[in-house]
């Protein structure tokens, strides 16, 4: 098969969460041990960082990538889910996977994923553990696609867990209460590996504590830390603290490698340029300035749209689009009421109607029009704004998939 060919037999002949939804998770690892098993079991040849929670994994994981390379290493970072090209999922010191590696993985495994009917994240899972194993890295930052306890990364053994913050979202799958959630994320917390908490609340302190207790694992709360501010190359508020969560890792994994201020320093500020990583309060547009974030659950929006009302602007315009399965009487009421908004549908199955939530906006008292795509919808908005406007696209991984 052709890349192309076999992206296309990846997409649609296999379920992918971020694609389909429910049908699509699997609450069970044991495929995934077949399929290392399979492989040889490349994991157990690899040291990594696994880095879990609800918001800031692929920011947290791209900073502690960009760092260990500012060091000198050879590193391997796996983030989901992906902008433009699945090959952005799984980089080496900033470079994507190779297309022909890609298609010979399928192509060599085919009749295993097809006997054993392995999902899309299993396989792909299986395809990065199999490519840093080959590519013999120094280290590999993983993160975790969903939850943490029965997520298909969760066979590795690494030198240090991480997890940024709990929050509700996926609730039909890891829970609907904070403990709930903050125990599938805390089940990466492996016996006598340290951990990272980025951030807690009262009702995840207590589960994370007794969590690392049950495992012996040395446990850091990297926010009760005093460290000194470090410039990112990452903008958004919420940085802050991811950076506190990166500082913090960065101390534990100065057992096993070598990694100077200076590279601590570097790292954070050249995040961007060295990972490539997109979508986090990335503005693409000057006069009128406009700012796409990734951000698409309550605990991220809130901080996102503080950070706006910090912005100068004279009018303030939302390309907005969710996935079907989004909470919205969580996340409509974080909205300005005084806000131009274009609703919009994300070009993927999971896509809400942007009729249905043109409707349900209204009944927060949110105004706008509707527009057949993500990019038309941009374009009206470019058009009404004035060059001291402000526009902010989001509210879903694919609306902004669809702009940068």
């Amino acid at each position: 098969m052709t890349y192309p060919e076999t992206l296309q037999w990846m997409f649609a002949q296999l379920p992918m969460y971020q694609q389909q939804g429910a049908s699509a998770y699997k609450k069970d690892l044991t495929n995934t041990i077949l399929l290392a098993r399979h492989l040889g079991n490349p994991e157990k040849s690899i040291k990594c960082v696994h880095v879990a929670g609800t918001n800031g994994k692929g920011s947290t994981s791209s900073m502690i990538a960009s760092v260990l390379q500012e060091a000198g290493y050879k590193v391997g970072l796996y983030t989901s889910p992906h902008l433009k090209d699945f090959r952005e999922r799984i980089k080496i010191n900033g470079a994507m996977i190779s297309e022909d590696f890609v298609v010979d993985f399928i192509d060599a495994n085919k009749p295993f994923f097809e006997e054993n009917q392995l999902s899309f994240f299993e396989m792909t899972v299986g395809l990065t553990f199999d490519y840093f194993a080959k590519e013999q890295v120094d280290v590999a930052v993983i993160e975790v696609g969903m939850g943490g306890r029965l997520d298909s990364t969760n066979i590795i053994t690494p030198l240090v867990s991480v997890i940024t913050n709990i929050g509700f979202d996926h609730t039909q799958f890891l829970g609907t209460t904070l403990e709930e959630i903050a125990g599938e994320k805390a089940g990466i917390i492996k016996p006598n590996i340290p951990v990272v908490i980025g951030e807690y609340t009262e009702e995840t302190k207590p589960v994370f504590l007794e969590k690392a207790k049950v495992c012996s694992a040395e446990i850091h709360f990297a926010s009760d830390l005093i460290q000194k501010e470090y410039p990112c190359g990452l903008l958004g508020d919420y940085q802050v603290h991811n950076k506190k969560t990166v500082v913090q890792t960065v101390e534990v994994l100065k057992r096993n490698f070598e990694i100077s201020e200076a590279d601590l320093e570097k790292g954070l500020l050249n995040v961007v340029r060295n990972t490539g990583l997109l979508g986090r309060w990335q503005q693409i547009h000057s006069n009128p300035k406009v700012i796409c974030d990734t951000a698409h659950n309550s605990h991220g929006l809130k901080i996102v749209l503080n950070q706006i009302q910090k912005e100068t602007f004279k009018q303030v315009h939302f390309v907005l689009g969710v996935v079907n399965d989004k909470d919205l009487d969580d996340i409509l009421p974080l909205f300005p009421k005084n806000a131009n908004y274009f609703f919009c549908r994300p070009n993927v199955p999971r896509g809400l109607d942007e009729k249905i939530l043109e409707l349900k906006a209204a009944e927060f008292g949110l105004k706008g029009r509707v527009f057949n795509s993500v990019s038309e919808a941009y374009r009206n908005a470019l058009l009404i704004s004035k060059s001291n406007d402000f526009i902010y696209i989001g509210g879903s991984t694919f609306v902004v998939a669809e702009i940068v």
